[in-house]
């Protein structure tokens, strides 16, 4: 079982005049990997308070997943919090879901999602829309629990149940 926490960055649903559809969106997708939330909250795009609650949220979870702040406005400030409080990121993770995004609107283009580990947590940005949540996370999903696994140490061979690859059996790359 994954411990997740859900953490929404966003004025207007800080201040109640907005729902909150992109957590519930995170929430129904989490059941997926068989993770129950541990700690959910709408807070203002406010840096400090953002740093505050991530290593907050880090105590309680193996997972802390954001949502909105991503973009390029003034107040899209996710990616620098984020920064501010994991040790190692994980590039990949946000070429995953740009690429991903591309598909579907060139907007993508502008995203700063990351991702990164806090201690023994993954912390991972998602956009803010519904729409660009079930986008994003449906492409990183499968590689969560695996990940979380080695950030714990419990995984200790990666290639354990992959196929043997020869040159009559290479592996599968779909790039782009």
């Amino acid at each position: 079982m994954i411990r997740a926490a859900i953490l929404t960055l966003s004025d207007k649903g800080a201040r109640g005049e907005r729902e909150d559809k992109s957590g519930e969106v995170i929430r129904d997708m989490l059941t997926g990997i068989d993770a129950t939330i541990t700690a959910y909250e709408v807070i203002p795009d406010e840096k400090d308070l953002i740093t505050k609650k991530l290593l907050e949220f880090a105590e309680k979870a193996d997972l802390v997943v954001t949502t909105g702040g991503t973009g390029v406005g003034p107040r899209d400030v996710t990616p620098e919090a984020t920064r501010a409080v994991i040790g190692k990121e994980l590039p990949g993770f946000g070429e995953a879901m740009r690429r991903e995004g591309l598909k579907h609107t060139p907007r993508a283009m502008g995203s700063r999602a990351i991702a990164g580990i806090y201690k023994q947590t993954l912390i991972v940005n998602l956009p803010g829309s519904p729409k660009g949540v079930a986008e994003n996370l449906a492409v990183i999903l499968p590689v969560i629990p695996h990940t979380i696994g080695l950030i714990k140490g419990k995984v200790s061979d990666c290639a354990k149940d992959r196929e043997k690859h020869t040159e009559a059996n290479p592996p599968k790359t779909n790039l782009f």
